[in-house]
């Protein structure tokens, strides 16, 4: 009856109305069975917006500038900009609640205020904004709106048919010439349950099956006609890399077959982008003679080269962490995050000590060989290195409607284990800490004067299996309501024709 998600995620569980995809992907069994319960509706969305429009860059604009792409790129390195712009909202004030900033200790009985999509004032007490709605939290509970720093919604969209499965693009161990954005379908049905679930903010990631799989993109959950629409300002792209036995299964007959020729092969990518990015830049620098021709792949690893693009790697095992690190050294770029990273618990300091974060699931392991050595406290046991980065994140369109209780599970092995983590510290894992993964934490994952209004209330303590949504707010607008249809989305895929929301 179940089927496989794309991209090794997990089997839906009976109660999704959506169907399983029928992938030919790597299958994950979790370490333990855990008893969940989700209330995961077929929604009645009635209103959508269209996306923005907005005027294409020129040649010398700053636009690559302001989307994390350096000046001395070729021209118009951006030509895919955010079209996003804030749904309409009112001030508004939300009291009486335990506010769990991720900025520092939860504030019992407090008060947020917001008005123009920021966040004006936090505290005990806050003085109403002009006009402001106010909400009676009732002792309920605020988080930052969830992060999600792995996800393939969109690419790998629902129903899980072949048609839709566009995450991998497995013709060459390497293609940083591909960008996620373009495979991601707006109308996927999966992006309205995420946002039911707390996620204000995803990054969609190419598949695992490549060396280097393309170029990632970093999306608000809020409906759009394009992905442009969804596409958070400003954020800067990442590149998706992995290593393993992802790649040595989809190329043993075509490419590298050992870990070995993994390495030899991001190396050489490595050497041909630097000899790229020198052209560019020497020309970029006198202007003399005609530009060098364009490569898409390098123009891409020339962005990471210039420390512009923020690099994600799909590993497991401790070792190889440690050798995709020594490429790093080799080449002059810095990893952001390893994903997965069963064994980041054996290397917690040394990654530390290079400043990469840990994106881990709870208790997903021993499905393969490279996972064999996972162990349920591995989220915290990192989180207690000193300068650590440790997060939640999904690689499920599942599992990430409930990252809070992915937490809440991992907060509760690391206990067991003898590290004491507190809620304080656990709620980082899926807000502020996700937030820096992607290069965004002056903007969201915590609740401060000055960020954007991403808010999710709570009906109890989000890390309680009773808890549900109640409200979720994206730069200060009301955009799922559990007790108002009118305020929950749903995709043109499931109702045909959606009447725009009247801005």
């Amino acid at each position: 009856m179940l089927g496989l998600v794309p991209h090794g995620m997990f089997p839906r569980p009976w109660w999704m109305a959506v169907p399983a995809a029928n992938a030919q992907q790597e299958k994950r069994i979790p370490m333990r069975q855990s008893s969940i319960v989700c209330l995961v509706a077929l929604l009645a969305f009635t209103s959508c917006r269209p996306a923005a429009t907005s005027q294409r860059p020129s040649p010398n604009d700053s636009t690559a500038a302001k989307n994390g792409l350096g000046s001395t790129s070729v021209p118009n390195a951006d030509p895919f900009p955010s079209t996003y712009t804030r749904f309409p909202s009112t001030p508004l004030v939300i009291r009486n609640v335990n506010i769990m900033t991720a900025a520092g200790p939860m504030i019992r009985n407090g008060a947020i205020a917001v008005a123009d999509g920021k966040i004006v004032a936090v505290g005990q007490t806050v003085d109403a904004p002009a006009g402001a709605v106010v909400i009676d939290g009732a002792g309920k509970y605020v988080t930052p709106g969830i992060i999600d720093v792995h996800s393939h919604l969109g690419g790998y969209a629902a129903p899980g048919v072949d048609a839709l499965s566009d995450g991998n693009e497995a013709t060459n161990p390497i293609t940083p010439n591909v960008w996620a954005e373009h495979s991601v379908w707006p109308q996927d049905p999966q992006f309205p349950r995420n946002l039911a679930g707390g996620v204000t903010t995803l990054q969609v990631l190419p598949g695992s099956a490549n060396l280097i799989g393309g170029r990632s993109v970093v999306l608000k959950v809020v409906p759009a006609r394009t992905v442009q629409g969804m596409k958070f300002p400003g954020a800067k792209y990442g590149l998706k890399m992995a290593c393993g036995e992802n790649p040595k299964r989809v190329y043993a007959q075509r490419g590298p077959s050992t870990r070995m020729g993994n390495v030899a092969g991001y190396r050489a990518a490595w050497i041909n982008a630097e000899a790229y990015r020198r052209k560019w830049d020497k020309w970029n620098a006198d202007h003399k003679g005609d530009p060098p021709v364009r490569d898409l792949g390098n123009e891409t690893l020339a962005e990471v080269l210039r420390g512009n693009m923020l690099v994600h790697t799909h590993c497991y095992r401790a070792d190889e962490m440690a050798q995709m690190i020594d490429i790093a050294h080799e080449f002059g770029y810095k990893i952001r995050s390893f994903h997965h990273a069963v064994e980041a618990y054996k290397v917690a300091d040394l990654l530390a000590k290079e400043g990469i974060g840990a994106s881990v699931w709870a208790d997903w392991g021993t499905f393969k060989m490279e996972a064999m050595d996972a162990v349920r406290a591995n989220l915290a046991m990192v989180d207690h290195q000193p300068g650590s980065h440790a997060m939640i994140h999904s690689d499920d369109p599942s599992g990430s409607q409930r990252l809070n209780q992915e937490v809440a599970k991992a907060m509760k092995a690391g206990i067991e284990a003898g590290i004491p983590i507190t809620e304080d510290q656990a709620v980082k894992w899926m807000t502020i800490n996700p937030a820096w993964a992607l290069g965004l934490d002056d903007k969201i994952g915590s609740i401060e004067k000055g960020k954007n209004a991403d808010l999710v209330l709570w009906s109890a303590d989000p890390f309680s299996v009773y808890a549900r949504t109640e409200k979720v707010w994206i730069d200060g607008a009301l955009l799922y309501d559990r007790s108002d249809p009118s305020e929950q989305w749903r995709t043109d895929f499931e109702l045909g024709f959606v009447p725009t929301r009247i801005r």
